[in-house]
C-alpha cells in the first residue's frame, strides 16, 4: 500500500492545502495529514477543530486520514510506516526552506520528500495571510471551502 503525509499546521486549512493533499490522493493509496502541534504558534483554531475541518473538506477523497502530531515528522512517519512527505511549493523561497527539512529528514529516518508545485491560482496563499486579511474584513471566502469560511468569519466575529 502507498501511503504519503502532508504535514502542516492548517489553521486553518485553504482551497491551496486541499489542492495538495487532492493531488496526493490520487497517487496514494492512503494520504494521512498530520496537524503538526507547534506549541510556539497562537493559533486560531484548536487542533480538535482543525483536525474536524480537514475531515469535513476531504471526505470525499476517501483515502484521506487526518490525526494530529507533537513532535518530529519522521517519527510520526516512522510510526506508521509512511514512507513519503508530499510538500507544496509556491515559490523559489519555499523551496530553500523545504529543500533543508527534506534534507535533514531523509538524513534522520530515510523518508523521501516529494515537491508539488502549488497550482497558480494558489500561489500567494497561506493560512496566516488569510486570516489577517479576514479579521480587517476582506472577502476570503474564494480562498477556502465553504465550511471553513464560516468557521472562520464565526471565530472572527462575524467579520
Amino acid at each position: 500500500m502507498r501511503r504519503a503525509v502532508c504535514p502542516g499546521s492548517f489553521d486553518p486549512i485553504t482551497n491551496g492545502h486541499l489542492d495538495i493533499i487532492g493531488r496526493a490522493s490520487k497517487l496514494y493509496d492512503v494520504v494521512h495529514v498530520a496537524v503538526m502541534i507547534n506549541q510556539g504558534k497562537k493559533s486560531l483554531f484548536s487542533v480538535e477543530e482543525r483536525i474536524d475541518l480537514i475531515r469535513q473538506v476531504t471526505v470525499d477523497y476517501g483515502n484521506v486520514e487526518v490525526e494530529s502530531h507533537h513532535g518530529l515528522l519522521v517519527d510520526f512517519c516512522k510510526q506508521r510506516d509512511i514512507p513519503a512527505i508530499v510538500k507544496g511549493l509556491r515559490a523559489v523561497s519555499d523551496f530553500d526552506y523545504e529543500l533543508q527539512m527534506a534534507q535533514m529528514n531523509n538524513g534522520l529516518s530515510g523518508v523521501e520528500t516529494l515537491f508539488v508545485p502549488t497550482n497558480p491560482t494558489y500561489s500567494f496563499l497561506s493560512s496566516s495571510l488569510v486570516k489577517e486579511v479576514a479579521a480587517w474584513g476582506g472577502d476570503v471566502s474564494h480562498l477556502l471551502p465553504e465550511v471553513v469560511h464560516e468557521a472562520l468569519t464565526e471565530r472572527l466575529g462575524g467579520k
